[in-house]
């Protein structure tokens, strides 16, 4: 039990930027405690429902979704937003694969990552206020589920783009480390919480979560040959708006 708990808040310490005393993690591998990615979205999401239930009834729909998004992006400390960025600065200025990821590990943020990071933010503001009210905690949780899980597949089918060493990175160093009963237990783990959020209208955001999984996954394997953590970052963003897209949709 205590090696499950250290695995669920490695999982907590990698995804957030929630504080854990060190004594509490131990030697945790990241890819031990993959499995629990999509339960600490589920978490991420419901947190994020309290803020939208508590703030929709004295706001506009689009001020509420504001106060969500801004605290879904403090609790993460911007981690996924900073790896779009990156990714979009890479893919968008590096015409090779090797100028993509030097582009990538540069820290400074370019006009391509400037511009995606502000329409994922516009884009999740927007369609989380378009919710209709009796499904935003359904969409939040799993929205934020399904882009945790999307890293598990990413991570099971494709290598690392970048040779080993501490420049990898942790995130990089998750590729190609994922045991398929460490995907399978992911795996359950977000259809039962999906099952158990949206029933029999649960097939919908899983096709949105699979094809945005799936288009990122061939793009990543045709521009630089694997992915980075930086990958991880963008395919959360990119995942989460489509299944808030499959949620908004008249």
């Amino acid at each position: 039990m205590r090696r499950l708990i250290r695995e669920f808040l490695g999982a907590v310490q990698f995804l957030t930027r929630i504080p854990l005393p060190q004594r509490w993690l131990g030697e945790v591998s990241l890819a031990r405690a993959a499995p629990y990615f999509p339960l600490v979205g589920a978490l991420l999401g419901l947190a994020a429902a309290g803020i939208d239930a508590a703030v929709r009834p004295h706001l506009a729909p689009t001020a509420a979704a504001a106060a969500t998004v801004v605290f879904l992006v403090l609790i993460t400390g911007a981690l996924h937003e900073d790896g779009l960025a990156d990714s979009a600065d890479g893919f968008g200025g590096g015409a090779t694969a090797d100028r993509a990821l030097a582009i990538m590990r540069d820290s400074r943020i370019g006009s391509y990552g400037a511009i995606a990071v502000a329409l994922s933010l516009l884009l999740r503001i927007v369609l989380i206020a378009a919710l209709p009210a009796p499904d935003a905690l359904a969409y939040l949780v799993t929205a934020e589920m399904l882009s945790r899980w999307s890293v598990l597949p990413l991570a099971y089918f494709l290598p690392s783009a970048r040779q080993g060493g501490p420049s990898a990175g942790q995130g990089a160093r998750l590729a190609g480390s994922i045991s398929p009963p460490a995907m399978a237990i992911g795996t359950l783990i977000a259809a039962a919480v999906t099952l158990a959020s949206l029933h029999a209208a649960s097939w919908r955001p899983w096709m949105a979560c699979l094809l945005a999984t799936a288009a990122s996954g061939l793009y990543f394997r045709r521009r630089i040959r694997g992915v980075t953590g930086d990958c991880f970052g963008a395919a959360i963003q990119i995942t989460a708006i489509a299944v808030y897209l499959c949620g908004a949709w008249r």
